[in-house]
């Protein structure tokens, strides 16, 4: 009899292999291209962006608060709720959380300053429908954080002996 932990995959490994299979399926040789961690992505800041586009709603449209303060406010909680979901279903990082958490909020304190507060409000300031300001602002951000996510945030180091073809072996050196 198997134990349990060893036959039950839990949900993260559940998306990852899931995604995992999409990707494998894309057409035109995209599933070389196309690292199942950036749909994992994508699907996840699809549904926080969501969120942050209903908090702005309900902020701005239904509280009047000004825009400035609403993209604020549901950025804050969306970008939250992205780094848990990214940190436990697609990065599956086990990395100590403080030293993640304080490089991905420069992370976020950049794209906030570049993308929200310079596209975003931007295009809003000079007439765009904030909700399209914000969904401009969001194509670009999404590029950013990807990057910033896979490569700085939850970036994996790699063990010297790791690195090496499983049939080198590595000989201590002579004294």
């Amino acid at each position: 009899m198997h134990e349990l932990s060893e036959t039950a995959d839990t949900i993260a490994d559940r998306f990852t292999h899931w995604c995992a299979a999409v990707v494998a399926r894309l057409p035109f040789g995209l599933d070389r291209l196309v690292p199942p961690t950036f749909l994992g992505f994508a699907l996840i800041n699809s549904g926080t962006f969501a969120v942050d586009l209903a908090l702005l709603t309900l902020l701005h449209g239904w509280f009047d608060l000004p825009v400035w303060s609403a993209v604020t406010l549901a950025y804050v909680c969306a970008f939250g709720l992205s780094f848990v979901l990214n940190r436990t279903f697609n990065f599956h990082s086990h990395a100590p959380v403080g030293r993640q958490a304080a490089v991905y909020v420069v992370v976020v304190v950049i794209n906030y300053l570049a993308f929200i507060l310079g596209v975003g409000s931007g295009l809003a300031a000079l007439g765009l429908q904030y909700h399209l300001s914000r969904m401009l602002a969001g194509a670009c951000e999404a590029v950013y954080m990807y990057s910033a996510m896979r490569w700085v945030v939850f970036r994996r180091s790699v063990e010297p002996q790791a690195a090496l073809a499983p049939d080198v072996a590595v000989r201590p050196q002579p004294k």
